[in-house]
C-alpha cells in the first residue's frame, strides 16, 4: 500500500543514467502483469537515444519534459496477437492488458527509486513512425523514468465512499 499510495507522476528528472540491473527489473515488471486468455498482447519499447527521445517529446504536442527522461518506455498493443479475441479484444483487451503491465511498471519503478508519468496525450501515428513499428502495433502510452528531481505532494482523491459501492 505504502508505493501505491506514495507513486506520484514526475515531471522533472535528474541526469543520471539507470542502473542496466534495474532496466531488466522494469521489463520484468511488464511481462508479469496478467492478460486476457494469456496472450500477452503487447509489445515495449525501451527507448535512450537523446535523438529518438527528442523526437518523441515532439510527437507528445511538445511536452519537453518526457525528453528530459532517461528512459522512454512506449507500450503498444499487439493487434496480431489478441485477434483470436475479436472485435473487444482489440478495443479492450489489449488495452487493459497494457494498461496492467504499465501499473506493474510505475509501481516497481517507484520501488527502485525512480519516477515515472504515465503520458497518453501523443500523436500515436507518429510515434509509430519514429518507432518504425509494424502497423499491427498500435502506441496507446509512454512512461518517461528516471531519478525524480521533483516531490509532488499526494494529490487529492475521492472518498472510497463516493467510488465504491458494496452491494451485499
Amino acid at each position: 500500500m505504502d508505493a501505491i499510495r506514495n507513486r506520484r507522476s514526475i515531471r522533472r528528472f535528474i541526469e543520471k543514467e539507470i542502473p542496466r540491473e534495474a532496466v531488466e527489473q522494469l521489463k520484468e515488471s511488464l511481462i508479469w502483469a496478467p492478460s486476457a486468455g494469456n496472450l500477452q498482447a503487447r509489445k515495449f519499447y525501451f527507448v535512450f537515444k537523446p535523438l529518438v527521445k527528442k523526437e518523441i517529446a515532439r510527437a507528445c504536442f511538445n511536452q519537453s519534459f518526457v525528453a528530459q527522461a532517461p528512459l522512454l518506455v512506449i507500450a503498444c498493443v499487439d493487434f496480431d496477437k489478441i485477434s483470436p479475441y475479436g472485435k473487444r479484444g482489440r478495443e479492450l483487451y489489449a488495452v487493459l492488458d497494457v494498461a496492467a503491465s504499465i501499473q506493474n511498471l510505475l509501481l516497481a519503478a517507484h520501488s527502485l527509486g525512480l519516477g515515472t508519468c504515465w503520458v497518453a496525450a501523443f500523436d500515436e501515428e507518429n510515434v509509430r513512425a519514429i518507432l518504425n513499428a509494424p502497423s499491427h502495433l498500435k502506441p496507446v502510452s509512454i512512461i518517461p523514468v528516471g531519478f525524480p528531481a521533483e516531490k509532488p505532494s499526494p494529490p487529492k482523491r475521492r472518498s472510497t465512499n463516493e467510488v465504491c459501492e458494496e452491494i451485499l
